[in-house]
Parts: C-alpha cells; sequence; structure tokens
C-alpha cells in the first residue's frame, strides 16, 4: 500500500515517549536538571513516576538529547513563540505607481502625494514610465521628466533602492521610505 509513505506537509514533529529509538539517551529533568547518560527503559520508568512525558528535543546528537516534560506544555510553549515571531514581523508591500511622459501637472501632484503616503506606511514605490508610439521618439523629454519626479520624491524623504533603468518601452525605478533609527 503505498498511501502510508506519503510523507505529510505537516511541521516535524519531536519523537515522543515510545517512538523515541534511541537505546542510550542524555536525559534533562524538567526543572532542567541534567541525569546524564542513562537507558531508555531508565528514563520511561522516572518519566512515570513523576507522571512525565519524554521528549526528544536534539535527535541528531550523540546520544540523543531527551528531557522530561508534559507534552501539552511543550506544544503550548512552541505555539506561543511561533505566534510571537509572526507577530514581530515586518510586511513590506512594493506599491506601483505608473506615469506617463506627457503627464499634467495637477496628474503629478496628485500621483506625488500618493507616493508620500505609500512611503510613510513603510511600502517601498515601484515608478515606471511608459512610452507609447510616437513618444519613444522623444524617450529623451520623457526621461528628464522621470529624473525631475524621482527628484521631488527624494526631497519628501525617499531612498533611491534602484536608480532608473530602461527596459524597452518603460524605465523604471524603485524608491524605499528611509530608516528609522
Amino acid at each position: 500500500m503505498l498511501w502510508r509513505w506519503v510523507i505529510s506537509e505537516k511541521v516535524q514533529e519531536p519523537r515522543v515517549n515510545e517512538r523515541i529509538r534511541a537505546h542510550e539517551i542524555r536525559l534533562i529533568g524538567d526543572d532542567g536538571k541534567a541525569y546524564g547518560v542513562v537507558t531508555l527503559a531508565q528514563a520511561r520508568l522516572m518519566a512515570d513516576s513523576e507522571g512525565l512525558d519524554l521528549i526528544e528535543i536534539s535527535p541528531n546528537a550523540a546520544p540523543p538529547v531527551v528531557k522530561m516534560m508534559d507534552y501539552g506544555k511543550y506544544k503550548y510553549q512552541i505555539q506561543k513563540k511561533l505566534a510571537e515571531a509572526k507577530k514581530k514581523q515586518i510586511v513590506i508591500e512594493v506599491k506601483e505607481i505608473k506615469f506617463r511622459p506627457n503627464i499634467e501637472k495637477h496628474d503629478l501632484e496628485t500621483k506625488l502625494n500618493h507616493i508620500e503616503k505609500f512611503l510613510e506606511q513603510g511600502d517601498k514605490v515601484k515608478l515606471l514610465m511608459q512610452f507609447r508610439g510616437r513618444e519613444m521618439a522623444h524617450k529623451d523629454l520623457g526621461l528628464a521628466k522621470f529624473d525631475e519626479i524621482v527628484k521631488a520624491i527624494l526631497d519628501k524623504g525617499a531612498v533611491i533602492e534602484s536608480p532608473s533603468k530602461m527596459m524597452g518601452n518603460r524605465v523604471i525605478a524603485m524608491v524605499a521610505p528611509k530608516s528609522k533609527k
């Protein structure tokens, strides 16, 4: 039956009690006391007398390190650590703003205000100017306008993450907020 050999995509949990394979283990008590190297049978007797489980902490060590503790409490501690790590991580989004070479002054001001708002929120902004048709014949005017836009953004408090570069009929640059230290 092949279905038994399929590996699940769950996070690998440590071996507990009867699933521990080693004959000799390095035992650590619930209070952190080291009992040294003992046989698995002795460790099971000690854990049963205290009403605790054996949890394999470091399976690759020689001999493997096993800790006596309540398995439910162990799973709860791991879950709390993962939740705390998830709470501390910062998600930075990349917002994209498109320009055209013949953008009007008011439209440009509106887009610059949007960029400023994105940077205040801590997001990166990808600036993109696209040339179409006859605009390609006057790239130099579009590039000059793009440089003015980038300069205006830098004046509002941003850092260039990647300078402007021409890719086909587009000019792309990436700006990020100044780091708060």
